[in-house]
């Protein structure tokens, strides 16, 4: 089965677990990933966590030690999700020590209410990198408007980041340029450029169910066509890959490049297929082109493992087919611009929702520990 996904891994692409908890880290199955599944990253978010401490009694003793502390949910809440992720770098530290750093990441995200803070996504980046205060810790901040001065500062401050809920094209061009600046504000308060690494995670599947549900709206013309649906997040993915390798290059960036300093990788993320008439490894094989990274659940990593085609890069071959396809979209009436808007805000609700539940769950646990 690991064939696959060493043929993946062979073709360039990173294989990160989009997944976390303490059942993973104290039964040495995180270990196990890395070891037979080519697993060399861990991505966290609020759902993660918020199911891990649902579902998980291995948190308990924590809790009622906290409790006991006079923790309130707050501090509770960034003591077990740091602590988690502190664990999960320590395994993950021997593939970060063999890839120069590339690899071996462990993300961990901003309290999701703070998408649109900027001042307070700075400050709490600060406080994640520094509690967790494992060399291999990427902090997540969200791909919003605010976001993008926050992921300037971050970096240059010299923190790594995992910018996440990207869905639009304009929006990962901002991305980037919020990261590039960060680099030159970096080198100018005279950190390691080498040091400092950055991905930008395109989300795919989540394009395609909110096109298809505009899609399936439409009850005449060009939309009604059933080969448009289920192509739109791929298409859209690789025209990003095409805007990244248009913008890592020039004199701004060989500057740059001449200190240090690394691309900001694309990282494909919420690839688990949501419609079960498609094809559950298209999200990977579909985007498969060298110097990227794709974070899986556990379902789409076996699901891979098992029948998942790797035939060398199915990203560059492909420009044509994607404009010409996004064009087709355009055509049958589909805003793009208002599909990436709607997006956005879905994305960070969901994960508010997600922090929201987390926190009560904690909360009632705390209240019960001290009952």
């Amino acid at each position: 089965m690991s064939d696959r996904l060493k043929a993946l891994a062979d073709a360039g692409v990173s294989i990160w677990l989009d997944d976390l908890s303490r059942e993973r880290l104290e039964t040495g199955n995180l270990a196990d990933l890395v070891r037979d599944k080519h697993v060399v990253g861990v991505t966290s978010n609020p759902a993660i966590f918020q199911s891990a401490l649902a579902d998980g009694e291995r948190y308990d003793a924590q809790v009622r030690q906290l409790a006991a502390e006079g923790a309130d949910v707050d501090q509770a809440t960034l003591v077990i999700t740091t602590d988690d992720v502190r664990e999960a770098c320590k395994v993950m530290r021997p593939v970060f020590d063999a890839t120069d750093g590339v690899d071996g990441r462990v993300s961990i995200e901003v309290s999701p209410g703070l998408a649109h803070d900027t001042a307070e996504t700075v400050k709490e980046a600060a406080v994640l990198h520094e509690t967790v205060g494992e060399p291999n810790v990427m902090i997540k901040i969200p791909g919003t408007k605010e976001g993008w001065p926050a992921i300037t500062e971050t970096l240059a401050a010299g923190i790594s980041v995992n910018v996440t809920l990207i869905f639009g094209l304009e929006q990962y061009r901002n991305v980037m340029e919020a990261y590039v600046t960060g680099l030159e504000r970096a080198a100018d308060n005279g950190h390691d450029l080498a040091g400092i690494h950055s991905v930008a995670s395109f989300f795919v599947s989540r394009v395609d169910t909110e096109i298809d549900k505009r899609l399936e709206a439409v009850s005449e013309g060009p939309g009604t066509d059933p080969s448009l649906r289920g192509k739109a997040g791929v298409a859209n993915a690789r025209l990003a890959f095409q805007m990244y390798e248009e913008f890592f290059t020039g004199e701004r960036w060989e500057a740059l490049a001449a200190k240090g300093a690394r691309r900001q990788r694309p990282l494909w993320a919420s690839t688990g297929v949501k419609n079960p008439d498609y094809d559950d490894t298209m999200y990977v094989v579909d985007l498969v082109v060298e110097g990227t990274v794709n974070t899986m659940p556990e379902k789409t990593l076996d699901a891979v493992a098992d029948h998942g085609e790797v035939r060398g890069d199915r990203v560059r071959p492909f420009y044509d087919d994607a404009h010409a396809h996004m064009h087709a979209l355009a055509e049958a009436g589909i805003d793009y611009d208002d599909v990436i808007e709607a997006l956005i805000k879905e994305g960070v609700d969901k994960f508010v929702t997600a922090w929201d539940e987390l926190q009560s769950t904690l909360s009632a646990s705390l209240d019960s520990a001290r009952a």
